[in-house]
C-alpha cells in the first residue's frame, strides 16, 4: 500500500486519519508486541510514549544524531496504527513545523508528512508484516544525516558543497528554534513522560546550544536562502539564545521549589 504524492491528507497524516472504529484483537496485540520489543531494546536516541490510554496511537521522541546539523533537538512524531495492522503501516506527523511552515529536509515536509517507502509516502522498498515500530523510527533517524540536502531525489550522486552547508545552516537554527525552544515551551501537545526527558536532555545538552548560537550570531538578521528555493526568513541565533537562557531559569526555579 502506498500513499504518494497523490495521496490526500487523510491517508498519511495520523491526526485526520480515519481509523473507522476500534483497533482489531490482531492489531492491539501486534502493537504490544512491537512496544515490549522496542522497551526491551530500545534504539539509541528513540523512546516512545502512548497517547494515554489509547495505544493506536503513539507519540515518539527522536533526539537529532551527534554530528548532523541537527544535533540536540527533540523530534516530535505522532504515529497513529490503521485497524488491519500490521498488514498495513502507521501513519507517521513530524510535529516541530512551527505550525507547517518549517521543513527539516528533502523528506520531512512542513506539513508534518513524513515520506519514507516503508510507511507507503515514497518510491522503494515497501512495508512488510515483519517490520515494526522501531524499523520506522530508526529508519526515520536515518533522514537526519550529516548532509540531509543530499536526501533530495536525484541529488545523491551530486557534489554541492556550498549549497548542502547553507542547507545545514539552517537546518542548524531551525533544529534550535523549533526542536528544543518550541519543545520545551511546550508549543506542541505531547506526553509527560517524554517532556520529562526532554527536560533532563536540555539541562545536559545547555551549554552546546549556547555555544551554537554564540558561534552563530554574525548570521543575526541574515536571510536564510534556501538552496531549494524561497527564504525561510531570517536567521536569529540571538532571540534564540534569549529563549534558551529564559527556559534554562524556569526549570531551575521549578526544580529549586521542589
Amino acid at each position: 500500500m502506498s500513499f504518494g504524492e497523490s495521496a490526500s491528507v487523510s491517508d498519511w497524516d495520523p491526526t485526520r486519519f480515519q481509523r473507522g472504529g476500534d483497533l482489531s484483537p490482531t492489531a492491539l496485540i501486534r502493537i504490544k508486541m512491537d512496544l515490549k520489543k522496542f522497551y526491551l531494546d530500545p534504539p539509541q536516541g528513540i523512546c516512545v510514549a502512548p497517547s494515554g490510554d489509547d495505544l493506536g496511537r503513539i507519540f515518539a521522541l527522536i533526539s537529532g544524531p551527534p554530528d548532523t546539523p541537527y544535533e540536540g533537538g527533540f523530534f516530535l512524531f505522532l504515529i497513529a496504527f490503521p485497524n488491519d495492522y500490521p498488514l498495513s503501516p502507521p501513519r507517521v506527523k513530524i510535529l516541530n513545523t512551527d505550525g507547517g511552515t518549517v521543513r527539516f529536509g528533502p523528506n520531512l515536509y512542513a506539513n508534518g508528512k513524513v515520506c519514507l517507502s516503508i510507511i507507503g509516502t515514497w518510491s522503494g522498498p515497501q512495508w512488510t508484516p515483519t517490520q515494526n515500530l522501531s524499523t520506522v523510527l530508526v529508519s526515520i533517524q536515518s533522514l537526519m544525516n550529516s548532509e540531509p540536502y543530499y536526501n533530495e531525489p536525484g541529488f545523491e550522486n551530486r557534489r554541492e558543497p556550498k549549497a548542502s552547508a547553507t542547507y545545514n545552516e539552517i537546518i542548524k537554527h531551525e533544529t534550535l528554534r523549533c526542536a528544543v525552544c518550541d519543545v520545551l515551551e511546550r508549543r506542541i501537545a505531547f506526553p509527560d513522560d517524554i517532556f520529562e526527558i526532554v527536560k533532563h536532555n536540555f539541562v545536559e545538552q545547555y551549554e552546546d546550544y549556547v555555544q551554537i548560537c554564540k558561534m552563530n550570531s554574525a548570521k543575526n538578521g541574515l536571510r536564510m536562502n534556501d538552496p531549494f528555493g524561497g527564504c525561510r526568513g531570517l536567521f536569529g541565533f540571538t532571540a534564540i539564545l534569549n529563549r534558551l537562557q529564559t527556559l534554562k531559569s524556569k526549570l531551575l526555579d521549578k526544580s529549586d521549589n521542589h
